[in-house]
């Protein structure tokens, strides 16, 4: 049947159309952290941001089928939905952030950012991590180092290393900060040595995608200064680690401590809904509105803004933030306890966790953490992997995800690490 609906797929999609794990899995349905496949079996979904508040969450599947049984259109016709919803989530802001473009994809919204750094600016330089993904559109998959574009990145791109919990920045973790703080110097430097200029730097808090390395409140003091210091903004994309999946906060850049004159988020926002946006200031806004004509025909429909609301309530109403933590703080103790001679380091952010795997040579133990997964999804778990290596189990569950789900897992992966061989 999988190699079937495979062949199907590159008849239908074209090749190299990614799925997970080496058999991929065919889901057929979902509820809260659960999924189940086309047999029947069950897995406990421990990777699945976009169902943020849980997988068909009755509230928000009910939100979108009452609203597209009374209206959908655009935001060239007014309606209230998108407005209540755009106040609601600028409530959850500060630093002047109260104004929002709705879109479809964190991709577009990443996209808008770039664009209204240029207009604010004048210049056209943006700096990344060197192990970073913000999108699939042909401005900001020049900021996606997973596979270089063709014909090369372009000439206003620079890229700066990624902080590391086990090689960090400047050769201790104290050093971090004003290592990272640089690094950027120098690349903005070299942007103006090259007549191109500084628009801004796009980040994510918890540096998700760079393998979630240990950062603590304060870290980006330094880096904040220098990026102001040449005029450049700050874009926070919180596709991972807002609406509170950082536990003690609602935005990545509030738990990190920094104050970002843009920010993206996408898919948690409506549970897999098809919904984006950017949020700023309004000086920021007005700039990017009288430098380029912008209208997104879905983006703040009807039906999308009555999803987002609904999640807004779901995460209100059924405390899921303080239980990130509580979850978070159980799930700590239980992976700080795992033993296994390649297992180097746990970390974790609220809902986000990252056990990562070295060699006895200090190497990443790439393969080891593809088998463990696998293994681990034969038995029901679906997880995943990140960093550089591709050596950090990355660990990302939905937000409903709670204590006994995290024990299931726990009891897991410590079985399945007692089990596994430790490579020559």
């Amino acid at each position: 049947m999988t190699d079937a609906m495979l062949a199907r797929r590159a008849r239908l999609m074209g090749p190299n159309v990614p799925t997970f794990y080496e058999t991929p899995v065919h889901i057929v349905r979902g509820e809260g952290v659960w999924l189940w496949d086309a047999s029947g079996k069950r897995y406990l979904d421990c990777y699945n941001n976009v169902a943020h508040v849980g997988h068909c969450h009755p509230r928000v599947v009910r939100a979108i089928a009452a609203q597209a049984a009374t209206l959908n259109t655009h935001t060239r016709y007014l309606h209230d939905n998108v407005l209540d919803y755009i106040e609601r989530l600028t409530a959850t802001l500060g630093h002047g952030l109260s104004q929002a473009i709705m879109v479809c994809t964190g991709s577009e919204a990443n996209d808008i950012a770039l664009r209204m750094a240029q207009a604010v600016t004048g210049h056209m330089g943006i700096i990344a991590t060197d192990n970073t993904y913000h999108g699939n559109t042909a401005a900001v998959s020049q900021l996606s180092t997973r596979r270089p574009p063709i014909g090369g990145y372009a000439p206003h791109v620079r890229f700066v290393p990624s902080p590391s919990t086990l090689a960090p920045l400047g050769g201790s973790a104290a050093a971090k900060p004003l290592a990272f703080a640089a690094h950027i110097k120098a690349a903005i430097d070299d942007l103006a040595a090259h007549g191109i200029g500084f628009s801004g730097m796009m980040l994510c808090p918890v540096f998700a995608n760079e393998g979630l390395p240990q950062v603590s409140p304060g870290f980006l003091d330094p880096a904040i200064a220098v990026i102001r210091q040449a005029g450049g903004l700050v874009i926070s994309d919180e596709v991972q680690p807002g609406l509170g999946r950082c536990g003690t906060h609602t935005w990545g850049h509030d738990w990190l401590g920094f104050a970002p004159d843009i920010i993206s988020m996408g898919k948690p926002m409506a549970n897999g809904h098809p919904v984006a946006a950017v949020v700023t200031r309004p000086d920021v806004m007005a700039a990017f509105r009288n430098a380029f004509g912008y209208f997104n025909t879905f983006g703040g429909n009807p039906v999308s803004a009555a999803a987002c609301l609904a999640v807004l309530d779901v995460i209100a109403d059924e405390d899921l933030i303080p239980r990130a933590q509580t979850t978070h703080l159980h799930m700590m103790e239980r992976l700080q306890a795992l033993r296994h001679p390649l297992l180097s380091n746990v970390r974790g952010v609220g809902q986000f966790y990252g056990v990562e795997f070295t060699l006895a040579d200090g190497s990443p133990a790439t393969a080891f953490v593809a088998d463990l997964i696998e293994r681990l999804v034969a038995q029901g778990f679906l997880l995943n992997k990140i960093g550089k290596g591709a050596n950090t189990l990355k660990i990302r569950p939905p937000m409903p995800f709670g204590v006994e789900h995290a024990d299931m897992l726990i009891t897991a992966l410590q079985s399945t690490l007692t089990d596994m061989p430790v490579p020559a």
